[in-house]
């Protein structure tokens, strides 16, 4: 495939990004991981308000961009950095919902799966059904930096939905049945992506509310407050070679 530069979505080259990249949803919060976290961190690409930084933290070259909402968005972004820049890693920091009681606000959720309500496997032409799942190397790198920092977290199964608002008022109560432990919008489409590239993916998330209690969080302290997930990924990040 031949590469061209910049691509529709992304106004950079290969070398403005690292091999590994932070991907949170928001625009707002990679702005935020770059300005608190990063040294020398730059503006790589600003393509439809999709912040992308490269800076380094801790000596290491790392980099931080949003994937916007939903798996269509993160599809593009992941492909073509997967793709297009030679990136090898990207550890999605997003927000989720928890479907059960025992999963707190603010606890951090280790997509070691991802199912998904969404047709984009269909691409792939299977005869059968495909179970998208993380990189395990990421995910007990990952694990072990949960430790160090205390928090508490969860090991298991996303769902990726492609409805937030959704008609089936009882879908999460099946899902939750097969012991799904939170619902966001992303993990499936990266982890498909990472397969087919030959990459490696993770998705942790921190729960911004709970769909079975009713309590949640708003959109600033999205933005700003889940630093433990942030400063996990990034120490994450900077182990890899």
């Amino acid at each position: 495939m031949k590469n061209k530069f910049p691509t529709p979505h992304i106004n950079a080259y290969p070398k403005d990004f690292a091999k590994t990249v932070l991907m949170p949803g928001d625009p707002l919060r990679a702005k935020f991981i770059a300005e608190t976290f990063l040294v020398n961190a730059l503006l790589v690409n600003n393509v439809r308000g999709i912040h992308g930084y490269t800076g380094e933290y801790k000596g290491n070259k790392i980099s931080v961009m949003a994937s916007g909402m939903g798996m269509p968005s993160i599809g593009i972004y992941s492909y073509e950095l997967y793709n297009y820049f030679g990136v090898e890693n990207i550890i999605r920091i997003g927000s989720a919902g928890a479907l059960d009681e025992s999963v707190k606000i603010r606890d951090i959720i280790f997509g070691m799966g991802a199912c998904y309500n969404s047709n984009y496997a269909s691409q792939f032409c299977l005869s059968g059904s495909f179970a998208p799942i993380c990189d395990y190397d990421l995910l007990t790198t990952a694990v072990e930096e949960a430790k160090s920092f205390g928090v508490q977290y969860h090991v298991g199964n996303l769902l990726s939905s492609d409805t937030f608002y959704c008609d089936d008022v009882s879908s999460n109560e099946a899902w939750r049945k097969l012991g799904i432990l939170a619902v966001e919008m992303e993990a499936a489409a990266l982890y498909m992506n990472a397969a087919r590239a030959g990459k490696r993916a993770l998705a942790m998330c921190t729960v911004s509310d709970n769909i079975a209690t009713g309590e949640a969080t708003d959109s600033s302290e999205r933005e700003r407050s889940f630093t433990q997930m942030m400063e996990i990924a990034l120490n994450t990040a900077a182990k890899l070679r």
